[in-house]
């Protein structure tokens, strides 16, 4: 009986796990295609990696919605489609897209971690198209 009991247990923590990821995927691939910076940085680890062109940093939550309001503002969205999602055999759970603007487009790739319970971003690269 314990067995069911934990197994039960487990599987349901598993299925949260993998709703709570798939929340943020779904609406940090919203803000995306909204230019959202302020909103998306609610889903940011308290130290992001950013890489715009190859130029990459690391930077705090505050200084990481900065950036991408300023890529954003230089780049106004007109479209974000999410191209490939996946896990990889570390637990690493990533998004590719395509972001669109006037300028052409760039592919993004998004690595989001469970950082103490939460699934938080850990990295957004944009490389231009």
């Amino acid at each position: 009986m314990k067995k069911i009991v934990l197994f039960v247990v487990n599987m349901l923590l598993f299925s949260y796990l993998s709703l709570a990821q798939e929340d943020v995927m779904t609406n940090v691939k919203a803000l995306l295609k909204e230019g959202n910076a302020k909103e998306i940085a609610q889903y940011l680890n308290d130290i992001v990696e950013i890489s715009i062109d190859g130029e990459k940093g690391n930077y705090s939550k505050t200084q990481a919605e900065f950036v991408l309001k300023d890529f954003f503002k230089k780049n106004p969205p007109s479209d974000y489609q999410k191209v490939h999602q996946g896990a990889s055999k570390e637990g690493l759970n990533y998004m590719i897209g395509k972001y669109v603007c006037s300028e052409g487009s760039y592919r993004v790739y998004i690595v989001v971690k469970q950082f103490k319970g939460n699934y938080l971003i850990d990295t957004i690269d944009f490389s231009k198209e």
